[in-house]
């Protein structure tokens, strides 16, 4: 098992990060320069920023930006999405709720095959479905002030006891509750991605942290679309991850001359077409439920490889 990156063979971390500096490819077809090792001992991860708007959610532009290429790596067909639940899920601050469980679990269930997450075909591999896998909960002894590292123990030991099982299609998501400090959550980013190894096989993780801890920094708006600001706007973070993973899940498949994946180049733009809800909230889609027909989403758009440019709707190339 291992825990800590060394370059783009290894570990690899892709968080929306406060600083976004630049990233040039090495002649190896890494993006080291961009990485930064945040914790002593801690994986070292990619970066980009937070939200840097903090009001009305930014429509984005319709031009085409800076291409992104393939390199050596692969990618995904049909990732399969297993949660970890860090935190305690049972408060009573309207976010850290079961509600808000049901919320994440909806959004899988309809992100799969949905016009959306088909910008992802465009990746010469993606099938557009995302499959839902077991998932499980860190037990209230387990749990502590969360590293990096920590990410990465929770997920190897979901795995190790045997809750989850070890799947080299999966992205194992560790969902933290707005009580849990996380060091680097809410100050340097509001997610990333990473890969390490359980083994032989290759595992692709997620940190995603609830918004409701920083609506500001990690949320597009303070009233969500499902009315729990905070789930709701941790929603586009899990997006922007899982589509990462999904077109490069080992850090050497797709990016920009800059070292930008797909969401990196679209993120904190939600299109030209948002509707207001009644309760104030912007979405720009609407998707199927699990436990109910369908639900409103504010959900950041995502880039097309075939023309570079950041969509909405695959299908309608709505942007």
């Amino acid at each position: 098992m291992n825990g800590v990156i060394h370059g783009r063979t290894a570990l690899l971390a892709i968080a929306l990060l406060v600083s976004a500096g630049g990233a040039f490819a090495d002649d190896d077809g890494s993006k080291n320069s961009r990485s930064k090792q945040k914790e002593d001992g801690g994986p070292t991860i990619d970066s980009h920023d937070m939200n840097p708007v903090e009001e009305a959610p930014t429509k984005g532009g319709t031009l085409a930006l800076s291409p992104i290429t393939p390199h050596s790596g692969t990618v995904m067909g049909t990732p399969v999405a297993y949660l970890i639940w860090y935190g305690n899920w049972n408060q009573s601050n309207g976010s850290d709720t079961s509600a808000g469980q049901t919320l994440v679990r909806d959004f899988l269930f309809g992100i799969s095959n949905s016009p959306y997450f088909k910008i992802n075909t465009t990746y010469n591999g993606p099938t557009g479905f995302v499959s839902t896998g077991a998932e499980t909960t860190v037990p209230a002894a387990a749990r502590s002030r969360l590293t990096d590292n920590g990410v990465f123990s929770a997920v190897a030991n979901a795995i190790n006891s045997g809750k989850l099982p070890k799947d080299a299609n999966g992205v194992y998501f560790v969902i933290t509750s707005s009580d849990i400090a996380k060091s680097g959550f809410c100050t340097q980013y509001c997610g990333w991605h990473s890969v390490g190894t359980i083994g032989t096989t290759k595992i692709k993780y997620s940190f995603v942290g609830n918004a409701n801890r920083c609506l500001n920094n990690c949320a597009a708006q303070t009233v969500g679309p499902n009315s729990t600001a905070g789930v709701d706007g941790m929603l586009s973070v899990l997006a922007h991850e899982l589509e990462e993973a999904t077109t490069d899940p080992n850090l050497d498949a797709w990016f920009d001359a800059s070292g930008n994946e797909n969401a990196d180049k679209c993120a904190w733009t939600f299109g030209q077409n948002q509707t207001v809800g009644a309760n104030g909230a912007s979405y720009n889609m609407s998707l199927p439920g699990k436990s109910t027909a369908s639900r409103n989403y504010l959900i950041q758009r995502n880039l097309s490889a075939a023309d570079n440019k950041c969509y909405v709707n695959f299908e309608t190339k709505a942007q």
